[in-house]
């Protein structure tokens, strides 16, 4: 892989990742139609703390006031329940159901489909009121809830920050708390699944090809990450989110044209 490939990949990866427009589904259509493949799981973990290290850059604060607090901040101890609460059903659609959602990835008129789907999951945040609990109001089966929303993203095409900000928003979350719970969830998400693939290697007994383009690869999906990030809450907090849902429904819809068409 040249470097120009593996950093065009780290790039789509941090972008898609966090603009609400799926990063899974944009890498399974780019695969189909411009014949770019990721050369092998390695890649794809390196590009995976890419995007971690994004969130953790721009919340940083607010992680270092729960590793500081987490002993004796009851604040503090109700967020880390609360994320465990919302990472045990993604975890468990990630671990039971991710053979069956496979299938998706192999199906450039499934990612069509999902992608007008987020659309509609997107324009739903123009018409939800804007919620009134605030992190410490939020409950744990807010949190479990906005956790299988999460769970549900596995399928490419549709959107983790969409869909959890949504149902977050939805839960009659604040939106600030909203937008920042959904991020923080996103980190057990991610770095769960680079374990996941980590096992995979081992098992396989797979070589891991590790050299200086994954490593600029893996710069390019945080530092367009954090772009990314950074520009989808200004976008949010401006009550433009449902330019996201146009974006979607366009390509959605030129994918089932094409694939109509033949």
């Amino acid at each position: 892989m040249s470097l120009l490939e593996g950093v065009f990949l780290g790039i789509l990866q941090g972008l898609t990742e966090f603009i609400p427009v799926s990063s899974s589904g944009h890498l399974v259509l780019a695969q189909y139609y411009f014949g770019i493949l990721e050369p092998g799981i390695t890649l794809e973990i390196m590009l995976h703390f890419g995007t971690l290290f994004s969130v953790i850059w721009v919340f940083h604060k607010d992680l270092l006031k729960i590793i500081s607090g987490f002993i004796t901040d009851k604040k503090q101890q109700h967020l880390i329940f609360l994320l465990i609460c919302g990472t045990v059903p993604t975890g468990i659609i990630g671990v039971f159901f991710s053979s069956f959602f496979r299938k998706f990835y192999e199906s450039p008129l499934a990612v069509a489909l999902m992608l007008l789907i987020t659309g509609i999951i997107l324009w739903f945040l123009t018409i939800l009121p804007e919620g009134s609990k605030s992190g410490r109001q939020i409950k744990w089966y807010d949190a479990f809830l906005i956790g299988v929303f999460q769970g549900l993203a596995i399928i490419p095409g549709i959107s983790r920050s969409g869909i959890t900000i949504t149902g977050a928003i939805w839960r009659k979350l604040e939106r600030e708390a909203a937008v920042k719970f959904s991020f923080l969830l996103s980190l057990p998400a991610i770095l769960g699944a680079s374990i996941w693939e980590l096992i995979d290697i081992y098992q396989a007994g797979a070589q891991s090809n590790f050299n200086t383009v994954y490593i600029l690869s893996a710069l390019a999906a945080f530092v367009s990450g954090v772009l990314a990030i950074k520009f989808f809450i200004k976008m949010l907090s401006k009550g433009k989110f449902y330019y996201f849902s146009y974006y979607c429904w366009l390509i959605g819809s030129l994918v089932l044209i094409a694939e109509f068409l033949g």
